[in-house]
């Protein structure tokens, strides 16, 4: 599991690990700190947490892969004008879950993803409360802090526990509304818990059956999606077409559960 995929930068998943850990040891000595907010939007918050995280992850990569191109959500980018033509680019969450993290609400997650030619191939994601660190990379599959994962095999939505996130522009809510319901009246559970890169790793781990969100952010996605697939599980666009990272939505499952999940999603879309 520590090898190298073929395409993937020597290296790069080490890296990957390093710096999430690093960022999520950041996060959490702050936590309880007195904090710096800011507002993106009405509820769209970002912190003087997110940038510290956000740049002590980008400045390695900078160092480590000059020419490789840079995506964080706090706004770091690549420095290099040759990076626009590196295949790779690295797309950096360095705090998925600031309204959470505000709150001291412990969930929360550093999220870090590699794509080659637009194809996720390598994630990380840290979850610095409860130490867990899960980790995909290309063909070698998924794990959480080195142990294997695998999708969960629930086959019927009654018997699924079920998650989604909830759009900052509070204008788009009626559709997530309208979804919620419909699928709290046929799960077991649905939740929300307020970070969709963690939403994702759980699928992965068998801990959710589905997990469903738009809007969302490449950062959002670019590791989760990785992870997801690397356990066994499938995604996709909300209509069902094939998922990208900028597609802004996604909807990942253990496979079993996924035509059910759009056909719900299409009667109520």
């Amino acid at each position: 599991m520590t090898g190298t995929s073929p395409g993937m930068p020597l290296g790069a998943r080490d890296l990957a690990i390093e710096l999430s850990r690093a960022a999520g040891a950041l996060l959490r000595a702050k936590l309880h700190e007195r904090r710096v907010i800011a507002h993106k939007g009405v509820i769209d918050l970002v912190t003087d947490a997110d940038r510290a995280a956000e740049s002590l992850i980008a400045e390695r990569l900078r160092v480590a892969f000059p020419d490789h191109q840079l995506l964080g959500e706090e706004g770091a980018r690549s420095d290099a004008v040759a990076s626009q033509a590196s295949p790779y680019r690295w797309v950096i969450d360095p705090l998925d879950g600031t309204t959470n993290y505000t709150h001291g609400y412990p969930h929360f997650a550093v999220s870090i993803g590699l794509e080659r030619e637009g194809d996720p191939i390598l994630g990380a994601v840290y979850d610095p409360m409860l130490d867990e660190l899960f980790v995909a990379q290309t063909g070698c599959g998924a794990t959480l802090n080195g142990v294997r994962l695998a999708v969960s095999s629930a086959t019927t939505l009654i018997d699924s526990l079920l998650a989604t996130g909830f759009p900052y522009d509070l204008e788009r809510r009626r559709e997530s509304n309208a979804l919620w319901e419909a699928f709290n009246e046929r799960a077991q559970g649905v939740r929300r818990a307020g970070s969709a890169a963690l939403g994702l790793c759980y699928v992965a781990a068998g801990r959710l059956d589905g997990y469903w969100e738009r809007p969302l952010r490449p950062w959002d996605m670019a590791a989760g999606a990785i992870i997801i697939t690397e356990a066994g599980g499938q995604i996709s666009r909300l209509d069902g077409e094939p998922f990208t990272i900028d597609a802004g939505e996604i909807v990942a499952t253990n496979r079993h559960l996924h035509a059910p999940m759009l056909e719900i999603i299409r009667e109520r879309t």
